[in-house]
């Protein structure tokens, strides 16, 4: 029985690991303005959402998957970004996983906005990919 536990556990674990290494992957891809890296993570119909709140009140946004590919390759090659991932809350059944990550993100060192990153997975032909982003924007 101890075995069958322990065996359980690893899997999980080894899961989890993929997972996290698919998002991880995506933002080597984004700090590095990779579009190709970013892509080969994400599904080719992912769905892209962001809820920013500000002064004047609560708003979503989406943006096609063209729009997000060309925004990170016309960003001005001097422009240095960073989203700092606090943490990964990672859930997995069979073939889907959410992922849920807190994050600050710095502009050229400066503190710009915090939220949180929603992502869920697929896994499709043994490779998890993106298929839905959405992530909260407060100053």
């Amino acid at each position: 029985m101890l075995i069958i536990v322990l065996l359980a556990i690893t899997q999980v674990n080894a899961q989890n690991q993929d997972v996290q290494k698919t998002i991880e992957t995506f933002f080597e891809g984004f700090h590095a303005k990779d579009t190709a890296k970013i892509h080969s993570v994400c599904a080719d119909n992912i769905i892209l959402q962001s809820i920013a709140e500000g002064a004047k009140g609560t708003r979503l946004s989406k943006e096609s998957t063209k729009e997000f590919y060309i925004s990170i390759a016309t960003m001005p090659r001097d422009m240095v970004f960073q989203e700092k991932i606090l943490s990964y809350n990672i859930q997995v059944d069979g073939a889907m996983a959410n992922v849920w990550t807190p994050y600050e993100f710095f502009l050229d060192d400066k503190f710009s906005h915090r939220g949180v990153n929603a992502f869920t997975l697929f896994k499709e032909n043994g490779r998890w990919k993106i298929i839905y982003l959405i992530d909260t924007r407060r100053k």
